[in-house]
């Protein structure tokens, strides 16, 4: 393995306190212990070096402070973020001999993931290409959290069309907020103002939270596991459930989330933390960093599942609209209360999630369409956040099913039960759908 040293520059250098998306991020990983590093591997281009590699790293790097922001400890307190102007990131070449390419990017990928950043000394990116036979089969990058997510990792893929490959220079000037405008305009009265609304809004949810259910016994083996479902069943009855009630893919699996736990818990009233990405407001939606949030979202479970339906979408609104507030005083609002927040659910596809929710109905049968369920066992962590996570994930075709993971502390609820809650995600769904009533997908026993 070698190494090449890329050397960066570009517009804005200083320190500044952490934005809120920052310091959401900071919190939750001292909180967990988490890395949270964000990235993926991807085949390389038809024709792709290693210097052409390194000019889009220069350049993204001179564009986005993001990319050029390190952390500086301070005393009693969450550290500042520091823009550089100038640096040199180093570009690593892995050159396979007698393993697959497929493989070595692989475990770069996890090498990349599993190992923490250092935020005082290195740089927020890492990024490496797999050789083999002189030709370039992979690209790994991976991200420091505090200062990218999700979103802003869309928006660099989009700034790359504005990077001329002949030149290596820019084509049109870089978009969206920059972290340390960003962190200086939440200052504003009126960035305070939106703060103290959203607050606002938290504290009367709150008031209709039931009280935290009573930990199980904690079973051997690892605390958070992770089930994994691919249901093409349920994407038959999302949509044609999208298409009767005009309601987008989201809301209706925030819904059946939302029935999931509630059975789980025994109450009537679910609570769930959904991610915001806040790249609605203006001036966030080609900003590259850090901006997503939690927003509350209180649903009464009772009555038929289209009424949920509406109680979901109108509490994701609510959630959406107040997801951008002061990490500080939101902390202080929620520190010392019995109520349950540890349910959390991020839907990270880019494709579906706003769906035309007036789209006629897929053909298919939804009941032939369950024996293609697939749920298993997934993967296993001794730490996690929140005592249930469900993620819903793209897939390569999403018209053809729906795949989500749900993470469980198994501290909290028994296997089997989470495995319950993960049958019921589709089963609140796709039973209106069925001829026969309702019936439990098959899937693993616990363990």
């Amino acid at each position: 393995m070698t190494s090449h040293v890329v050397a960066f520059q570009g517009d804005g250098a200083g320190a500044e306190e952490l934005t809120w998306g920052q310091r959401d991020v900071w919190d939750l990983m001292r909180r967990t212990g988490r890395t949270m590093n964000i990235g993926g591997a991807v085949r390389a281009g038809d024709g792709e070096t290693v210097e052409g590699v390194a000019a889009v790293l220069r350049f993204l790097a001179g564009r986005h402070q993001a990319l050029r922001t390190r952390l500086s400890p301070v005393d009693g307190g969450p550290p500042r973020q520091v823009v550089s102007a100038s640096g040199e990131i180093a570009l690593e070449v892995v050159d396979v001999v007698d393993d697959e390419p497929d493989l070595v990017a692989e475990r770069l990928r996890v090498r990349y993931q599993t190992t923490p950043f250092d935020p005082f000394a290195e740089w927020p990116v890492r990024m490496a290409v797999v050789r083999s036979g002189g030709t370039l089969t992979h690209v790994v990058v991976m991200y420091y959290h505090v200062v990218v997510d999700g979103f802003g990792i869309n928006a660099i893929v989009r700034d790359l069309a504005r990077l001329d490959p002949a030149t290596g220079l820019a084509t049109a000037p870089a978009e969206g907020t920059q972290p340390l405008d960003l962190a200086r305009r939440q200052r504003a009265p009126e960035a305070l103002r939106q703060s103290g609304k959203s607050l606002r809004y938290w504290q009367r949810q709150l008031l209709r939270v039931p009280p935290a259910p009573v930990p199980s016994t904690p079973p051997d083996g690892p605390r958070f596991r992770e089930i994994v479902c691919v249901s093409p069943a349920l994407a038959l009855a999302v949509r044609r459930l999208s298409a009767r009630t005009r309601v987008a893919s989201g809301p209706i699996l925030l819904a059946a989330y939302a029935v999931a736990t509630a059975r789980l818990t025994g109450a009537d009233t679910a609570v769930v933390q959904v991610i915001v990405s806040n790249r609605f407001r203006p001036g966030f939606a080609d900003a590259v960093g850090s901006l997503r949030q939690f927003g509350l979202c209180v649903i009464d479970v009772g009555g038929p599942f289209e009424e949920v339906v509406a109680r979901a979408w109108s509490a994701a609104i609510g959630a959406y609209k107040h997801g951008y507030y002061d990490t500080a005083a939101h902390q202080s609002l929620v520190a010392g209360r019995e109520s349950d927040l540890s349910c959390y659910l991020n839907d990270r596809r880019m494709e579906t999630r706003d769906d035309d929710a007036a789209a006629d109905p897929p053909d298919g049968d939804v009941e032939a369409a369950l024996p293609l369920t697939k749920l298993d066992w997934g993967l296993h962590e001794e730490t996690y956040d929140g005592s249930l996570y469900l993620h819903v994930e793209d897939t390569a075709d999403a018209s053809d099913a729906v795949m989500f993971t749900l993470w469980g502390d198994t501290h909290r609820y028994p296997p089997e039960a989470l495995l319950r809650c993960a049958r019921d995600i589709e089963a609140v769904v796709v039973d209106p759908f069925r001829s026969r009533g309702p019936r439990r997908t098959s899937g693993p026993p616990p363990r």
